[in-house]
């Protein structure tokens, strides 16, 4: 067999380096969101952010996980516990991906609030896989209250948003999970979703296309500084 050298320099890298830099998204598969927006939406958009990333960085796309979690006090959808979503679940594929990759870090692109849960067991998923994990929540933290303005926004970006049920989707009776007016558990044990509740149901909501584009560009460019800086590129 002829001998052959993996060509690192080819294609959109930003260095021959991202290459041992991978990047996964982490959403939520079944959770519902409203009449305009689909029960996929986070998983939908931490993918697109996560391989967007890949494809202006040259990092290697690892794809998505297959599974996400929730605060026990918010029943909008069907998730793990967050021990089964992190040990059948990130676990076993970051092992898979190590053994079958030469990487040494990965960032999860995360598009669902629960899963918040695992970040305080980021450091003994990097230890049990022996690569550096690395939990990136720049699209939770700019989107706001769940199924409003940020997400339609994004949504409607994406192309995954029904414009036409939008009416639908202001009945909070049909759907309580918007800006989960109508959960009274999730609002009785955080205030902050509370408040959120408050506001969308005095305020209503908006869907802005140029707002959504900048939503998800604001939190690619946010791991791409992540990617540079693991890589030490200045700007």
């Amino acid at each position: 067999m002829d001998e052959f050298k993996l060509k690192y320099d080819s294609g959109n890298v930003i260095s021959n380096d991202v290459h041992k830099i991978g990047i996964i998204a982490l959403g939520s598969y079944l959770e519902n969101h409203g009449a305009a927006l689909p029960i996929d939406t986070d998983s939908k958009i931490a993918a697109n952010v996560a391989l967007n990333v890949a494809t202006k960085t040259g990092a290697v796309y690892l794809g998505i996980f297959y599974g996400a979690t929730e605060y026990d006090y918010v029943k909008h959808g069907i998730h793990l516990s967050c021990d089964d979503l992190i040990n059948n679940e990130i676990i076993p594929q970051l092992k898979h991906i190590k053994n079958s990759l030469n990487l040494e870090y990965v960032i999860i692109v995360n598009g669902h609030g629960g899963n918040n849960l695992i970040m305080d067991s980021i450091d003994m998923i990097s230890e049990n896989i022996g690569m550096n994990v690395i939990f990136n929540n720049s699209i939770i933290e700019n989107e706001g209250p769940h199924a409003t303005t940020g997400e339609l926004s994004m949504g409607a970006a994406l192309g995954i948003i029904d414009i036409e049920r939008l009416k639908e989707h202001e009945n909070y009776t049909l759907h309580p999970e918007v800006a989960m007016i109508g959960l009274t558990d999730a609002r009785e044990n955080n205030e902050i979703i509370n408040q959120e509740a408050e506001t969308i149901k005095k305020e209503g909501f908006s869907v802005d296309v140029e707002y959504g584009h900048k939503l998800l560009s604001d939190a690619q460019d946010a791991i791409i500084a992540q990617i540079k800086q693991l890589l030490k590129i200045k700007d």
